[in-house]
């Protein structure tokens, strides 16, 4: 019996929320939500964490995920007819209508900015040519992603038995999708116009993140409600060069949650310069002897205010000397930074100078 009630003890345990923590100075901190998270999106380093792995419904946030398969597909302004059967669901919509003429891009706008589960609808169809193909589709990005926690089955973000994800897959989500320009520049729009209809005409759309407007330093990225969710916000705020990604599932203060988030975190992180010594090379048969060389650009990173941790600078040649002739600014190799195990950074190692090929000596019959 009392084996039994040892037992019953453990697993009572396992089933408790995991404690939040700031994980950059390693103090307790709670906020309203079922799970949250505050990620460096240079480096992927967790600053905060609230149960970030356990799987929960995200609403309409999954559009993040569809909206950056949808931009990434060729003939993004190719004038198409919407199927009306993907169009025909609850929720929020962007206004398509049976027979409309829409391309993937207004889609993309229609999910970003309005949320719309039409657009979700219209775009899986087009592109995989059913939502449960594209469903897959989206399935498999997750993998390449290390969304380990997430299954996909609607491309809206409708509540389905097995649709879920994380607090951290989906900052790893937001993360990747910022690095599409269109993606960005869409999720950063407080409106936008675009064309759809029968026949096309302009739309105006506002975006429902009203983060942006309420957050001077946010850039991003999406929002998410249904019942079974509760309120869901990824979002992504840059200040000094520092970009941070706040994700908050079941958060019924929301933008309050994420403003002062980031308030704490950026007045934890700053940007600093990456430095090390470039080495000089040997060269063969050239007018000198040696090669002084350089690192391109000005590597920077994150690090955490008062946090003292080494950083070792990795100089990765592609061969030990040089042939000449070599130009100013020849790749020769990389420099890799990293700090903790992990790399933060990086930068190619280039000449600094031009090295031209040593003159031939003449035969005693060509001098003068």
């Amino acid at each position: 019996m009392k084996k039994t009630v040892a037992a019953w003890a453990v697993l009572l345990a396992l089933m408790q929320p995991a404690a939040a923590l700031c994980l950059a100075t390693g103090e307790d901190l709670e906020v309203g939500a079922a799970a949250a998270i505050v990620m460096e999106a240079e480096t992927g380093e967790v600053l905060f964490s609230q149960d970030i792995h356990r799987q929960l419904p995200m609403a309409s946030t999954t559009k993040i995920m569809t909206a950056w398969l949808t931009l990434e597909q060729p003939d993004l302004w190719r004038e198409f007819t919407v199927d009306d059967d993907a169009i025909r669901v609850e929720g929020s919509s962007m206004g398509l209508q049976a027979g409309d003429t829409v391309t993937l891009y207004a889609l993309a706008a229609g999910m970003l900015l309005a949320s719309g589960n039409d657009a979700a609808g219209a775009a899986a169809v087009a592109i995989s040519g059913s939502m449960a193909a594209f469903a897959g589709e989206m399935n498999r990005r997750a993998a390449m992603l290390g969304m380990n926690n997430t299954h996909f089955v609607t491309p809206s973000g409708l509540d389905a038995e097995g649709h879920y994800s994380t607090a951290y897959d989906m900052a790893l989500l937001a993360r990747a999708a910022l690095q599409n320009p269109l993606f960005a520049e869409i999720a950063a729009s407080r409106r936008m116009t675009v064309c759809y209809g029968q026949p096309p005409y302009p739309r105006s759309l506002l975006n429902h993140n009203r983060l942006l407007s309420l957050y001077g330093d946010a850039i991003g990225v999406k929002t998410g409600f249904t019942k079974k969710a509760g309120r869901c916000l990824v979002s992504a705020a840059q200040r000094d060069g520092v970009r941070l990604i706040c994700v908050t599932l079941n958060c019924p203060d929301d933008w309050n949650t994420h403003a002062a988030l980031y308030r704490r975190y950026f007045a934890l992180t700053e940007r600093c310069t990456l430095s090390a010594a470039p080495p000089i090379l040997p060269v063969v048969g050239g007018s000198s002897a040696t090669l002084r060389t350089a690192i391109a650009g000005q590597p920077c990173y994150t690090a955490i205010r008062g946090r003292a941790q080494p950083v070792t600078a990795e100089i990765y040649l592609n061969r030990p000397f040089c042939y000449a002739p070599v130009a100013q600014g020849q790749p020769l190799g990389q420099v890799v930074w990293r700090c903790g195990g992990r790399v933060i950074g990086t930068a190619a190692l280039t000449a600094a100078e031009t090295i031209p090929a040593a003159e031939k000596p003449r035969h005693w019959w060509q001098r003068r």
